[in-house]
């Protein structure tokens, strides 16, 4: 393997367990949230949660499954997690944290295809799928759709 390849390759793992952290956050958030959200204008985004974070869930498994793939040692270490008492505030909190992460899969698909990974560009547009879900869902409840 060339130098360029192994740097190349190097950058992914850094990435992807960047994004494993964020998933691990995601996951803790929306687990805190759903169940800590007030208010009957919230009942049916907290059930919504709940499914966002079994998602997220999934996509920390398979991020850590590729990790692992490429050689990396996967993170056990989580990107801080927000918090409110306020359920406006949580929500926005989440749909900030779901714009973040599409953005940075995104990069993540450039990156992969670029060192010729394409089956891992495949499995992260799949998950930026599910994200993008999230963001319209948490939009929705926000009014701002």
């Amino acid at each position: 393997m060339s130098n360029k390849n192994a740097t190349d390759k190097q950058g992914i793992i850094d990435g992807l367990n960047e994004d494993l952290a964020r998933e691990y956050q995601a996951i803790i958030q929306y687990v805190v949230f759903s169940s800590s959200l007030k208010g009957a204008e919230y009942g049916d985004i907290a059930e919504e949660l709940k499914l966002h974070a079994s998602e997220e869930l999934e996509h920390a498994l398979e991020v850590a499954k590729q990790i692992d793939y490429l050689g990396g040692d996967p993170t056990v270490k989580s990107k801080e997690a927000g918090y409110s008492q306020d359920s406006k505030t949580m929500l926005e909190i989440d749909l900030k944290s779901e714009q973040e992460t599409i953005r940075n899969y995104r990069d993540r698909i450039r990156q992969a295809e670029s060192a010729g990974e394409y089956a891992l560009s495949e499995k992260l547009r799949g998950i930026i799928a599910q994200e993008q879900d999230h963001e319209i869902d948490l939009k929705d409840a926000l009014g701002l759709r």
